[in-house]
């Protein structure tokens, strides 16, 4: 399988799916400026079972655990509940990354074709927006006060 993966001193580390993380990887290296880090763990038939990427030294996981897993973009085209709870913008069960420049980052994600749930703008917590990435997980994007 390769190399041991690199150790984390962070106490939480995201783990997200995809039904195709090769793919996903590429893509949020140019829409939201990940990069992958450590060793990508590659099955017999080409899935990735594991592969680590890092913003700003945060670290994330990603992986697509088994062929039958379904996205939350396709699991709302086949679960009325679930396309329903999703007509909301708000980030369910996502991702906050915190950014120095909001407004490049949406100008980045956008030009990448991030599915853009709400524009930058100023609230109590910070400048933030939201967006989705091509297989419905979402993220907020925010610089804190």
């Amino acid at each position: 399988m390769g190399e041991k993966p690199r150790e984390t001193s962070h106490r939480i580390v995201p783990m997200i799916a995809y039904e195709d993380a090769a793919v996903a990887i590429d893509w949020l290296g140019r829409a939201f400026g990940f990069r992958e880090r450590g060793q990508r763990y590659t099955e017999s038939d080409g899935r990735v079972s594991h592969a680590e990427l890092e913003f700003e030294d945060a670290p994330i996981f990603v992986a697509t655990p088994t062929r039958d897993y379904q996205s939350p973009r396709h699991h709302r085209e086949t679960c009325a509940a679930s396309k329903k709870w999703s007509a909301v913008p708000w980030v369910v069960d996502g991702i906050q990354v915190e950014v120095e420049d909001v407004d490049a980052h949406f100008a980045r994600a956008k030009a990448a074709g991030a599915v853009i749930l709400s524009e930058p703008r100023d609230n109590p917590a910070g400048r933030l927006y939201r967006a989705e990435d091509p297989e419905g997980h979402r993220w907020m994007f925010i610089r804190p006060h």
